[in-house]
């Protein structure tokens, strides 16, 4: 049987993926936390992704992908790295350095609802009653987890980083529903990785002090490189795209929301901050928006995706691809 949109069993594929691979970024928070004093935060982004450059170009050598070049996709893959991979990573932990992790939590709590909005403008999906119902219950549980309230110095600019940092990674979301089926999860998650690269060079470069002042023999600073790059980049990006690609944009942002609950739990296992009742009620909220996301936000059902999915073949006639398999395919 062929897995659809429409297939539950898709859904909830789907749906996994999107939850570990937010639940892996709320590992990065205490990451990010525990060597930003010695890393500033562009010249971590860097080093993680060229990490993920060498773990994923290498996947894809090995697995011999095939690689169908085209100036529609090119570009939006460019527009993916710079949105995603460049502006959005580095405002995230630039913020979450300014400001606290708690702030950062509750602004990130606002990126399901800036991808509903771009999966409205760009994609013409309709937002669902169910859609509504569930962005609002799960936002309602992230801010009785993590409370707010401003602390640290430079919180507004902080604030104001982490702001761009939801939009941008909304959009990026969104973009990813329009690049066509010639390029697999795999395929989209380098070639965004090179993109932020190039655009980060030139400021790395510019301040070689800093480079030479990281101590990269400590097990903090290069294990937080393997795991930024490898497991937050190269595996959660590509669980996070081929989620998104299963599901669509409206209703895979409620999942992002997984990242500061974890985040919140591990920082008060690993880094002794405070829980409170709130983190109980407020991770059965998430939870019965996901319930409610999955029973009744399904708005691709009923309205049809937008036209830049489909795509021509060889034979230059047009193909839908919108109930094509996801883009895993290692060929």
């Amino acid at each position: 049987m062929k897995l659809t949109s429409r297939t539950p069993s898709r859904r909830l594929i789907g749906a996994l993926l999107l939850s570990v691979a937010a639940s892996i970024w709320g590992g990065m928070f205490v990451v990010v936390k525990s060597v930003v004093d010695v890393v500033p935060p562009v010249q971590l982004v860097w080093f993680r992704y060229l990490v993920a450059i060498v773990v994923l170009g290498a996947y894809t050598l090995i697995r011999r992908m095939k690689w169908d070049w085209n100036k529609h996709d090119v570009l939006l893959i460019i527009l993916i790295g710079i949105t995603g991979d460049a502006v959005s990573i580095v405002t995230q932990e630039t913020g979450t350095w300014l400001s606290s992790a708690q702030m950062g939590s509750v602004i990130t709590a606002a990126t399901p609802t800036f991808m509903l909005v771009f999966a409205w403008w760009i994609l013409k999906e309709r937002i669902t009653l169910g859609n509504g119902i569930s962005i609002a219950l799960a936002t309602l549980g992230v801010i009785l987890i993590v409370g707010i309230h401003v602390a640290g110095r430079n919180a507004l600019l902080g604030s104001l980083s982490l702001v761009v940092a939801a939009i941008t990674w909304a959009l990026m979301s969104v973009l990813i529903k329009l690049v066509s089926p010639r390029f697999n999860a795999y395929q989209i998650a380098v070639l965004a990785a090179l993109v932020a690269v190039i655009c980060l060079t030139p400021y790395v470069l510019s301040k070689p002090d800093v480079l030479t002042g990281i101590p990269y023999s400590e097990p903090r600073v290069w294990g937080s490189f393997l795991y930024l790059g490898a497991i937050s980049t190269s595996t959660a990006f590509v669980m996070w795209t081929i989620g998104v690609q299963m599901l669509g944009p409206a209703d895979s942002g409620l999942y992002f929301l997984f990242q500061p609950v974890v985040g919140t739990l591990l920082g008060w296992l690993v880094l002794g901050e405070k829980v409170t009742w709130g983190f109980a009620v407020g991770t059965a909220l998430i939870a019965i928006s996901i319930w409610v996301s999955l029973r009744f936000g399904r708005a691709d059902e009923t309205q049809p995706s937008a036209a830049p999915l489909t795509a021509a073949n060889s034979k230059g006639s047009v193909v839908d691809h919108r109930d094509d398999e996801p883009r895993t395919s290692l060929k």
